[in-house]
């Protein structure tokens, strides 16, 4: 009976009859992006006929963006996300100098906030889609004042819309991509001997991400009654979501 109970759990997650209901109202959806990048430069250093390459800044950024979502109506679905950015910059103290020294800084960001999204059927198993977030949380960054290094907290409000596309398996695990503008601003209050500045901070940007989304049906509620109730070993998947 444990088997069949675990059986019929998975089946509820990861499996619909047909790639067609994935969008249906009151069904559910959960995945996200995971990413990594790292980037370096040179420098070029010209003067009096000499020339030399040294080493320039070295970025690694690490993002994840988990997120869970309700059709509200058909093809509409309506969620929450969490998104994490950690950014590692290092970069020479004096680029003229090939034996310069590196310092090293890092920022990251927290943000938390809803999203919808529409669906357009592409087929049975191929969808466009179209979807806007909106992001509010915090930022910290480390920043160097006269030699002086100090962490700045800022207030984060980000909005995002653009298009994606999405291939649909037969379990309705849905692989994605999106491109997507994102809109930035941030206010960061700086305190350096004793003189307060405040700041505000526009950012524009297109990013391309891949990430993956799962989709499973709404579990029906439990039943509430008096008595002990027999063991049903006659458990089908289908018992677990609306028909």
């Amino acid at each position: 009976m444990l088997r069949t109970i675990l059986l019929s759990a998975i089946a509820l997650l990861f499996n619909l009859s047909t790639q067609a209901q994935a969008f249906n109202q009151g069904n559910f959806m959960m995945g996200g992006t995971l990413g990594f990048s790292a980037a370096e430069s040179s420098v070029d250093v010209e003067a009096e006929g000499v020339s030399a390459t040294n080493e320039g800044a070295q970025t690694t950024q690490f993002n994840i963006a988990p997120a869970v979502g309700y059709f509200l109506l058909d093809k509409w679905a309506l969620g929450i996300g969490l998104d994490y950015t950690l950014n590692r910059i290092r970069e020479p103290v004096d680029i003229d100098d090939p034996n310069t020294d590196f310092e090293k800084s890092y920022d990251s960001d927290l943000l938390f906030g809803p999203y919808t999204r529409f669906y357009l059927p592409v087929g049975e198993d191929k969808a466009f889609f179209l979807e806007a977030t909106m992001g509010f949380g915090s930022s910290e960054n480390q920043v160097s004042i006269d030699g002086v290094s100090q962490t700045i907290s800022n207030n984060v409000l980000a909005i995002g819309f653009g298009p994606g596309f999405t291939i649909l398996s037969n379990d309705a695990i849905g692989i994605e991509a999106q491109l997507k503008y994102n809109w930035a601003r941030s206010n960061a209050e700086i305190i350096f001997n004793e003189v307060n500045t405040n700041t505000q901070t526009y950012t524009n940007q297109i990013d391309f991400s891949i990430g993956f989304q799962v989709y499973f049906a709404r579990v029906k509620p439990a039943k509430v009654g008096y008595g002990s109730a027999e063991p049903d070993d006659d458990i089908d998947a289908s018992d677990f979501y609306d028909k």
